[in-house]
């Protein structure tokens, strides 16, 4: 008896990192997910280990969770904001996400449905008109070469509604231009077809066919320090925060009021389809949305026949 006690009391450190290594290789979770749940989870064994003196969970009760969530609530971070409710959710999401696995795998803890999620704040959503994205467009200099990548990494975020993370994994000979199609893996390893424009098509063919070199990025990093043939594919690689630092850019240079980022255009992207006639689930698939429900984030700003009654009865 006294055996099968010791070896059900594994620390908490690493019963979390066996989760990680589960989430990772059996469930197949997006590299960024693993490194925000360990994040989540680093900061509650902290927590836990300094205000409990505790190296083992198995003692875990909703006292403790409860003072959990008070400390997220008044958390103050590097800059001395407090955590959006949102994100003091994902917070309680991956707790609860880790003891559901410790009851899966007969560690003794508290019950995952004991653990209540904070209500989250109302998402609103930010997207720009089609004219300001026509105007960002029209920024990048096209007699650079920098300008071309540019102008190609616009126009793919606007006409496809990727997420930048999977934007910047693209390698250029994954697209089939003449289909005008591409397949990738999203968020949750889910895979899905996107479909480009002709117009984007045509900037993508323009930027390669301006490329001598054989490496496969389709967004390689440009100007600036002279870039060595040695390096690998992955080093020349233009980064998610490269790709960020482009929108932004251009935004500034085309005078537009609010802060741009690669999200806003996806937001745009879905936007325009639904305001254009695209049905919810058509946009749920070219989003890569699990859920429906997250693609209807986007109707409270896209349902027409809301404006007409709004339009009619107030004039």
């Amino acid at each position: 008896m006294a055996k099968k006690k010791s070896e059900e009391l594994i620390s908490l450190k690493k019963l979390i990192s066996r989760y990680l290594t589960y989430i990772e290789v059996e469930k197949n979770y997006s590299i960024y997910t693993v490194r925000n749940y360990k994040h989540y989870l680093g900061t509650f064994a902290e927590w836990f280990s300094k205000n409990y003196q505790q190296e083992y969970i198995d003692r875990l009760s909703m006292d403790i969770v409860r003072s959990y969530r008070i400390w997220l609530a008044h958390y103050l971070d590097q800059y001395g904001k407090n955590l959006s409710r949102t994100t003091q959710s994902y917070y309680v999401i991956a707790l609860r996400a880790f003891l559901k696995y410790l009851s899966r795998k007969g560690h003794r803890s508290l019950a995952p449905d004991k653990v209540d999620l904070p209500k989250s704040e109302g998402r609103s959503i930010k997207f720009i008109t089609r004219e300001q994205v026509d105007s960002l467009l029209e920024m990048p200099d096209l007699n650079k070469p920098e300008g071309l990548r540019d102008r190609a990494v616009l126009e793919v975020l606007f006409s496809t509604g990727l997420r930048v993370s999977e934007l910047a994994k693209l390698d250029w000979d994954r697209v089939d231009l003449k289909q005008r199609e591409f397949g990738i893996i999203g968020k949750g390893r889910r895979p899905r077809v996107v479909f480009l424009t002709e117009r984007a098509a045509g900037w993508i063919k323009r930027y390669l066919d301006s490329r001598s070199d054989a490496w496969k990025p389709m967004w390689i990093r440009l100007g600036g320090k002279k870039v060595d043939p040695a390096m690998g594919s992955e080093k020349i690689r233009l980064s998610v925060r490269g790709i960020q630092r482009i929108v932004e850019k251009y935004r500034r240079m085309a005078g537009i009021p609010i802060k741009v980022s690669p999200h806003v255009l996806r937001h745009s992207f879905a936007t325009s389809l639904l305001q254009n006639g695209a049905d919810l689930r058509s946009v749920q698939e070219m989003l890569g949305h699990k859920n429906v429900s997250t693609t209807q984030i986007y109707t409270h700003v896209t349902n027409p026949k809301l404006k007409e009654i709004h339009d009619k009865y107030l004039k």
